[in-house]
């Protein structure tokens, strides 16, 4: 570890080298930035922590939400802005969302940054294709996650991909390797297994990084600024649990994601804002406790002939809702036998499912199969975190081992007495909708994203609801336990929109910049569509670099 502290004065470091714009951190914010600062002329340098670039957005599905973007307007698809607004706040603040309200109940900084997103995000997109990034892809079909709200006046469109090497929608790798190859026509420096330990700092500016790597420490002065595009802090347990709900009990995100930027942005006086939400989704709980860098959400849950139970074997919620929303079904209390009765799940499913929703190798993982990918592209192959039984009541008895088996990771947690009675039940009862094409209890497969990340209905099932069909009644049955967990968390210390880092006094700290998770989300608990994480991201960047265009050189930093 290195003895420096969090911030240092520039009267204690020899530098080593000098950069215009040190960037830390190759993820989306980063690479972003990089890219958009360079082709307006700033020579750039980047520091990863990891191995190599891609950080959270090399593990998406490289979805990007854009509104009143050039190819929905061309498509004769109109994007009004007050509807727009209407529609981000409403989820963002939906306690205090007030449509009669100037600012729709927000706070001023949570408006105007999503005010920013909108007025900036198309411009972005446009100057990055120009720019030669990536490539867009126009799928008129993916509705926002939340298309049947009133608030939605436009929910279809927004959402875009990008092509990837055969010209099918790209993963996040795909994406990752697009950005690396323009970054190296634009002669942008990139390192990797750097550590960032220190800020700089001369006059109440930031003017450069001390970096730790296998070779020692090395000092970098930025003339224009620096820039934190480190990831939110998933991979802290402390932070999580001081921050995060209780039943958030891992994620995955890139594991560099440790929350650097959190401690740094303190160190420095900047006050932290949005640190109770994140961008979530349910995880299989085994493969995210083994500290897998594979652990991928559950973004559509698999299979029709299938369901989730909770500890007393009765369904909870609607196994194909939305994954943000999803994962907000293991957050009640029972405060009268004090604990978090949903704090695991259980996935069940038959050996249909199995056989129609096994895994090939061009899908992402999913808790069912053997057969999985890392976030690079590389087939993998375990099913330690599987449970089969011949009988229901098999199954059962090894849901418990399992638990016992975890106890010290869960809190002890067990099922409630009575399961292994009440899943012969919950299964019937299942059925019986399954057969009507009508999930009564939580409406299953009812809204469009429900159906479209569903898909087409798989072989012998004729019912009204593709997503739905009979649980078999003889074996094998499958399980796997699941949990609530974060694809990264939105919290941080607050920037303005374009990127400046805020003091305790609410203005900017000089040569201080941040962007992407490890900064504060005026989206607040929302998760808008598809993209709708690295949208507002690309936005941010392109903001950032405009600024930093016309930005003064920083006091103290030339030689």
């Amino acid at each position: 570890m290195s003895v420096y502290p969090p911030v240092v004065s520039s009267d204690e470091v020899n530098w080593d080298e000098e950069r215009d714009l040190v960037i830390a951190g190759a993820g989306a914010g980063g690479l972003t930035t990089a890219l958009l600062a360079a082709d307006r002329g700033a020579d750039v340098l980047v520091l990863e922590k990891g191995a190599r670039a891609g950080g959270c957005m090399g593990k998406s599905g490289a979805a990007y939400w854009v509104p009143a973007n050039s190819m929905m307007r061309r498509d004769g698809k109109s994007d009004d802005r007050a509807a727009a607004m209407r529609y981000m706040v409403r989820l963002a603040r939906p306690e205090a969302y007030d449509p009669t309200d100037p600012r729709l109940g927000l706070d001023e900084w949570e408006y105007a940054g999503i005010a920013a997103f909108y007025d900036t995000a198309a411009d972005a997109l446009d100057a990055l294709v120009a720019l030669g990034a990536f490539r867009p892809m126009y799928v008129p079909d993916v509705p926002d996650y939340h298309s049947l709200l009133a608030e939605n006046a436009a929910p279809y469109g927004r959402t875009l991909y990008t092509y990837g090497p055969t010209d099918l929608p790209a993963r996040g790798v795909h994406l990752t390797d697009d950005m690396l190859a323009k970054a190296r026509e634009l002669a942008i420096a990139i390192r990797y297994r750097h550590r960032i330990v220190s800020t700089v700092v001369a006059r109440r500016a930031v003017v450069g990084l001390v970096v730790e790597h296998e070779h020692g420490t090395t000092a970098v002065r930025a003339d224009r600024g620096v820039v934190f595009a480190t990831g939110g802090f998933t991979h802290d347990a402390e932070l999580r649990r001081n921050h995060l709900p209780a039943p958030i009990l891992d994620g995955c995100a890139a594991l560099e994601n440790t929350g650097d930027f959190v401690r740094i942005a303190q160190a420095l006086g900047a006050p932290l804002y949005n640190m109770n939400n994140a961008w979530m989704a349910p995880i299989p709980f085994e493969i995210a406790r083994s500290g897998s860098p594979f652990t991928s959400g559950i973004f559509a849950v698999p299979g029709d002939s299938m369901i989730w139970v909770d500890r007393s074997g009765r369904r909870s919620a609607n196994e194909k809702q939305v994954y943000h929303e999803l994962a907000k079904s293991f957050f009640g209390f029972d405060s009268a036998a004090m604990l978090y009765p949903n704090l695991l799940k259980f996935m069940l499913w038959d050996q249909r499912t199995m056989d129609l929703w096994r895994l090939t190798p061009t899908d992402s993982q999913t808790p069912l199969a053997r057969l999985a990918m890392d976030n690079w592209g590389n087939v993998v192959y375990d099913d330690f975190h599987l449970i089969k039984a011949q009988t229901l009541d098999a199954l059962a008895a090894a849901i418990e081992q399992r638990l016992s088996e975890l106890s010290s990771e869960t809190g002890g947690f067990t099922l409630a007495p009575g399961f292994a009675r009440e899943l012969p039940k919950t299964i019937e009862r299942f059925n019986r909708l399954a057969m009507s094409g009508r999930d009564l209890d939580f409406g299953r497969g009812e809204d469009p994203i429900e159906r479209l990340f569903h898909g087409e209905a798989r072989a012998g099932n004729d019912r009204p609801n593709p997503t739905m069909y009979p649980l078999s009644t003889a074996g094998p049955f499958y399980a796997t336990i699941v949990c609530a967990g974060t694809l990264d968390t939105k919290g941080g210390p607050r920037a303005t929109v374009d990127g400046q880092i805020l003091g305790s006094d609410g203005e900017p700290i000089a040569g201080l910049y941040g962007v992407g998770n490890c900064v504060a989300s005026p989206s607040g608990e929302a998760y808008w569509a598809a993209g709708g994480t690295l949208g507002p991201i690309f936005a941010a960047a392109y903001r950032l670099a405009e600024h930093l265009a016309a930005a003064p050189a920083m006091p103290g930093a030339s030689a």
